[in-house]
């Protein structure tokens, strides 16, 4: 009967740990957001907070944006602070400019044009997917006069209702 079980259980467990990537897959996906001048130094984080590679500059790559949905990211410092602010629905003031690379997209993981806690992003009445693009935090009256349309081709304003506001810059 132990015999069995352990049978059961080890091929019930063989389609997770076929699921599971590897480090590696995530370091490359992760290192794929920006511009080798950027991401080979950059510090390689996991969805989990998990350092996954130490780097030697201030910018931090993920293999995810949101847990899982592979669209990887390079953040700088005030990206960073802006992304816990996010994580942790906390105030968040840009005092200065920030900037993330995100030059593989989002396609197929978007999200709500307006905030980032609608709970069913692929439903939002705004629900927006940019293929690869930069995201420039800055101070909220730099954002005026610019789009909040993301039809638009150009430049626009994300989340511009929310301390998280931010422009997205598409890049062809």
């Amino acid at each position: 009967m132990k015999y069995i079980l352990l049978t059961i259980i080890s091929l019930l467990s063989v389609p997770f740990a076929v699921l599971a990537e590897s480090s590696e897959t995530k370091i490359h996906r992760a290192m794929a957001a920006a511009p080798p001048s950027v991401s080979q130094q950059a510090t390689i984080m996991d969805s989990d907070g998990t350092i996954l590679q130490k780097g030697t500059n201030s910018w931090t790559c993920m293999p995810d944006t949101m847990p899982g949905d592979k669209a990887p990211m390079c953040n700088d410092v005030l990206w960073m602070k802006m992304m816990s602010a996010v994580g942790s629905k906390a105030d968040f003031t840009a005092k200065g400019i920030g900037i993330s690379y995100m030059l593989k997209g989002d396609i197929g993981s978007g999200v709500s044009n307006s905030t980032p806690y609608h709970q069913d992003h692929k439903n939002a009445h705004d629900y927006t997917e940019t293929g690869p693009h930069l995201m420039i935090i800055v101070p909220k009256e730099m954002l005026k006069g610019i789009t909040r349309d993301p039809k638009t081709g150009g430049p626009y304003v994300m989340w511009g209702d929310t301390p998280y506001a931010h422009i997205m810059v598409p890049i062809k």
